[in-house]
């Protein structure tokens, strides 16, 4: 299994615009052979400090991660060549919804201890 993870810092005060534009997508990528799911997470405002060993709040910037899971990375990429992928992005929104460029990072996953 693959794991594509978007890092996406979103501007101070466009977090409800931003979340309500995946509670609202079209779902063209849930019939792309090889996808498995989709998390969207939501950064949190505190990091442990190792230092401390205390909770603390987090005042830089932080991401949030577009999470989608595959079969095969080939999949992934059969998607991103896809018209279904087009459609999905061509709705691009305002430049200012973002604090910064995102980073696409791709894993293999060697381990799982979901539960079934």
């Amino acid at each position: 299994m693959f794991v594509v993870t978007n890092r996406i810092p979103v501007s101070s005060g466009h977090e409800a615009e931003f979340e309500d534009r995946f509670r609202h997508r079209a779902h063209l990528i849930d019939r792309s052979p090889g996808f498995i799911k989709n998390l969207v997470l939501r950064p949190v405002q505190r990091r442990f400090s190792h230092q401390t060993g205390q909770w603390e709040d987090k005042t830089e910037q932080g991401y949030y991660l577009v999470q989608t899971y595959w079969e095969s990375e080939q999949d992934f990429w059969n998607w991103t060549n896809s018209e279904s992928f087009r459609l999905a992005h061509s709705n691009r929104p305002a430049a200012e919804m973002f604090a910064g460029p995102s980073v696409l990072e791709i894993h293999e996953v060697i381990l799982s201890t979901e539960k079934q």
